[in-house]
């Protein structure tokens, strides 16, 4: 039988101990407790490989022993198939080992294998391949995507400083077809839009979207039920396609897109680690020459390369893009008031009087507000830039029947029990408005704070807000914070008019 072999790592050692270390045979054999004669072999066979130190590049612990320990030439009546095309071909969707069989017999007769004997080779070759490869992808199944972990800097000519740019990465499971580009942040509108990129770089959509579990993908992470963002479901949506996150705590999920990873940081980021940007869209240019390089080098042992077989495998499997690119929505919850509204950043947007106190999906673009209820379109509005209110009169109740036991009269008469001027703020509410249920929400307001405060001390905020000539709202419930109703109020509030003066310039200093 032959001498059982050291394992590979110890190897690994010895060359680097030889030609790192320049050490003897001697030293070499104490330090990794071996005999010289064993350290003598190893060495002896490296070279007669033509392997050295430092290894050649991504050699591997799999790839160094197939290069040391090359398998045996099979018995030359039998013809050796092409098993890293056999691997390529059964990542097309109803491609089998049964039917490569048949096609290699056809091919070479009686020098093929036996159909047992060639699924064993080609098992045997798949398990000594590095791990990533031991998953078969589906040609235009899957595209698997995360960040780098480096950033890179950008430096603002202006000011010099310097802020960190996230880069994306995309990869392809069939061909390993890589996308990198250069975002800002890692937030939903910037993922979006790497997607967005990444469908058109690739000229399609896949079945499946593969992402790790950041939280622009994930809103809560889950091994088994991951809830996704609604932005981003809808986005799959939007292009006919699905997401499925990686699980959480199992590298084997996202294997291609950690390759990829590694792939950019050594073949781009590397490359670019000498140069200075000053733009988002200058690192995103040096990436973009640098990617048809990437995807252009042959694979180890093979004149294939990423982009012959993103050409070949996943290309044509890929579904067509839609006539339409999506439109970035972000999706909120709201509950209307009594008023009716919804706010959405300090606006208020008016739905259905009869769907007051039900919560509501709402879905914000840059130009539009959507509420649904149920999935149901309900209300649409301009997302306003000025202005506070949105009201449609559709959605305005005939008779108040949605809140028949609120109306001005009722305001004012509560008000007018805490004291004249906590009626006039509130009539003031109420007042100037499209409807005088535009200031049902700031009247209850008032209320709830002199459920905090007393009605004494309302009554006194409120003839501070009138006297300051702010009487709404916010301005009583920042005079009651802050404790000002409780000082003396000057007797005249209003500034008295300045007597002329040399120094005082008037309007017409500036025609």
């Amino acid at each position: 039988m032959p001498a059982a072999r050291i394992p590979m790592r110890q190897i690994i050692e010895v060359l680097r101990l030889k030609y790192e270390g320049r050490l003897s045979h001697a030293r070499i054999a104490a330090a990794c407790g071996l005999s010289k004669g064993v350290v003598g072999k190893y060495v002896s066979l490296a070279q007669a490989q033509g392997i050295g130190w430092p290894l050649p590049d991504g050699a591997d612990e799999a790839r160094l022993e197939a290069l040391l320990f090359p398998a045996r030439t099979p018995p030359a009546r039998f013809a050796e198939p092409d098993y890293f095309q056999i691997h390529q071909e059964l990542k097309r969707k109803g491609v089998t080992l049964q039917l490569l069989w048949a096609e290699t017999v056809e091919n070479h007769g009686g020098q093929a294998y036996r159909y047992s004997q060639f699924c064993a080779r080609y098992r045997q070759w798949r398990a000594v391949q590095r791990r990533s490869m031991r998953q078969v992808h589906r040609a235009g199944e899957k595209v698997f995507i995360d960040y780098c972990g480096p950033t890179v800097a950008i430096v603002d000519r202006h000011s010099g400083e310097m802020r960190a740019a996230q880069i994306f990465v995309a990869v392809l499971g069939a061909s390993s077809y890589t996308f990198a580009e250069a975002t800002w942040t890692q937030a939903l509108r910037d993922w979006i839009a790497s997607h967005q990129r990444l469908l058109g770089f690739i000229g399609g959509v896949p079945a499946l979207l593969v992402p790790d579990n950041l939280k622009a993908a994930v809103s809560q992470s889950d091994r088994y039920a991951p809830k996704i963002n609604p932005t981003y479901a809808e986005m799959a949506a939007h292009y006919q396609t699905a997401v499925l996150p990686a699980r959480p705590y199992k590298p084997k999920d996202k294997a291609k897109a950690e390759a990829g990873v590694l792939l950019v940081e050594r073949w781009i980021l590397a490359r670019l680690r000498h140069r200075t940007f000053f733009s988002l869209a200058e690192l995103n240019r040096a990436i973009a020459e640098l990617l048809p390089d990437l995807n252009g080098r042959a694979f180890q042992g093979s004149s294939e390369s990423r982009r012959s077989l993103f050409e070949t495998l996943d290309r044509p499997a890929l579904r067509p893009l839609p006539a339409a690119p999506y439109v970035h929505a972000e999706w909120r919850r709201a509950r209307p008031g009594i008023d009716y509204h919804i706010e959405i950043d300090k606006r208020l947007y008016s739905v259905p009087h009869a769907l007051v106190g039900q919560t509501l999906d709402v879905r914000l673009t840059d130009w539009t507000v959507e509420v649904l209820h149920k999935g149901q379109r309900v209300a649409a509005h301009p997302r306003l830039n000025q202005g506070r209110f949105s009201t449609l009169t559709e959605h305005m109740p005939k008779s108040h029947q949605a809140h028949r036991d609120w109306s001005p009269g009722r305001f004012l008469n509560w008000a007018g029990d805490i004291g004249p001027n906590t009626a006039a703020v509130v009539a003031g509410q109420l007042k100037d408005r499209p409807h005088p249920e535009h200031g049902y929400r700031a009247c209850l307001g008032l209320l709830a704070l002199s459920r905090r405060y007393n009605k004494s001390r309302l009554e006194h905020a409120c003839a501070r807000a009138l006297a300051i000539r702010a009487a709404n709202y916010r301005s009583v419930a920042s005079i009651l914070k802050q404790g000002l109703d409780q000082q003396p109020l000057a007797d005249d509030p209003e500034l008295p008019d300045l007597p002329p003066h040399a120094n005082v310039r008037g309007a017409h200093y500036y025609h």
